[in-house]
């Protein structure tokens, strides 16, 4: 049973404590080239509303299979939560443009760049706070990339990214439906690049541990007599 599965458990919903172990668990990965058929994957499983939630509107999938195309992993910074089947439960969209680009955030400062994040959690992983660990994550990586501000969109409906910008602090906007927010980030100091170094490793340890965990059972489930899950 991984963190998220044991989340779901009735007792450990009315676990403080508990909740709180199995978030630090949640392990944030940078993803790569390799990863684009995941990601893809996640995209095309979410519902209606939750690809309303993430793009503002209903993409069909033809529209969600060119943008994931489209995706420049070496440009942009793209996060990842994966379970212990190796499924791809939380991503995170870390694009970054010119300050001009965004005119909300044009006089918040007089960096070069700005970054806009976008989320998306699959339903099976709600509740864990996965999307708020890919922010912090985010924001860390904006911080020590020199960006010292972050903006995100949405509907104004989206009560999750809403809370999650209103925790952060972010100073937030609502026009016709739709919510701009931005965050202020501290400059980085060697703590705040040593802490993301620190959980990029250990997430990608994490992720080594469970392809190997995942091939060893696949492996004897060859065996006479063995039974798996």
């Amino acid at each position: 049973m991984n963190s998220i599965d044991a989340f779901r458990h009735p007792r450990a919903r009315t676990d403080d404590s508990l909740a709180e172990r199995i978030r630090s668990m949640v392990r944030v990965k940078e993803l790569s080239e390799r990863d684009r058929r995941r990601v893809l994957m996640h995209f095309l499983a979410l519902e209606d509303s939750d690809r309303l939630l993430r793009f503002g509107t209903v993409l069909p999938d033809e529209l969600i299979t060119r943008y994931v195309q489209k995706m420049d992993f070496s440009r942009d910074t793209v996060l990842g939560v994966y379970d212990s089947k190796l499924t791809l439960v939380g991503v995170g969209h870390l694009a970054f443009a010119p300050r001009e680009a965004l005119p909300l955030v044009t006089s918040a400062t007089i960096k070069e760049r700005v970054a806009e994040f976008g989320v998306s959690v699959s339903d099976s992983a709600r509740g864990v706070g996965v999307g708020s660990k890919l922010f912090e994550r985010a924001a860390m990586h904006c911080r020590n990339g020199d960006v010292d501000t972050l903006y995100m969109h949405c509907l104004a409906s989206n009560q999750t990214m809403i809370h999650i910008a209103k925790k952060a602090g972010m100073e937030i906007h609502h026009t016709y439906g739709e919510t701009d927010a931005y965050l202020k980030l501290l400059p980085a100091n060697p703590a705040s690049v040593l802490q993301e170094a620190v959980e990029e490793q250990v997430a990608s340890l994490d992720y080594t541990l469970k392809v190997n965990t995942r091939a060893a059972v696949k492996f004897l489930g060859t065996l006479p007599g063995f039974k798996g899950e």
